[in-house]
């Protein structure tokens, strides 16, 4: 769920345990037939657009915040490296367009996806989850797919390797500026010691 490199937390996952992404659509799968409120980082993005809206889904894994914004009648594209939960994502929420892509070098228009988007959202550690040299990078590349007015939405746990001081200088040095600092994705304020942060970031 990530960019692709030698360092890529995702992939070196998978070389020490292959069925792990095989686990991890079902475990959602389980998690959505028994009834659990699986939308919360889909329902704060739905929040901040209009009816329509284009979102890219940034790492989107089996699909679960992409379709639910597809269902709020969003238009979606999802990105993950990992082809087996973009196959499970293409089995079980047809409609948006669901591709295997490295984020670090994400560029939709030469695949053909021309328009930008209102809001890209990378949630489930996604950032955590990347090479650290391609972390900055891969937000100046969603900077780069955005449109006029357009944001991102990023989402991690604090204690994965990815301090948030380091996070805050990525996002200075990829010409975005910090729009609102949350602790939860149900809008609680981010403080010091919050052991998770969404970042609602806008271009400078």
């Amino acid at each position: 769920m990530a960019g692709v490199s030698a360092e890529n937390g995702w992939s070196k996952l998978l070389e020490s345990n292959p069925g792990h992404s095989q686990w991890y659509v079902d475990r959602f799968r389980s998690l959505a037939r028994d009834g659990a409120d699986l939308d919360g980082e889909a329902r704060l993005v739905d929040a901040m657009l209009p009816r329509t809206a284009r979102v890219l889904d940034a790492g989107c894994g089996p699909g679960r915040v992409g379709a639910a914004l597809a269902a709020a009648g969003h238009d979606v594209v999802g990105v993950d490296l990992d082809p087996v939960l973009i196959d499970a994502a293409r089995q079980d929420h047809p409609g948006p367009r669901w591709l295997v892509g490295d984020l670090a070098e994400l560029d939709l228009p030469a695949q053909g996806i021309a328009d930008g988007f209102d809001a890209i959202v990378s949630a489930g550690n996604v950032m955590t989850f990347l090479a650290p040299d391609t972390r900055r990078e891969v937000l100046r590349r969603m900077r780069r797919h955005l449109r006029d007015g357009g944001r991102i939405v990023v989402g991690f746990g604090t204690d994965r390797g990815y301090p948030v001081t380091e996070f805050r200088a990525d996002v200075r040095a990829a010409d975005l500026a910090e729009d609102l600092l949350l602790a939860t994705w149900d809008l609680r304020p981010y403080r010091d010691d919050s052991d998770f942060l969404v970042a609602v970031l806008r271009p400078a």
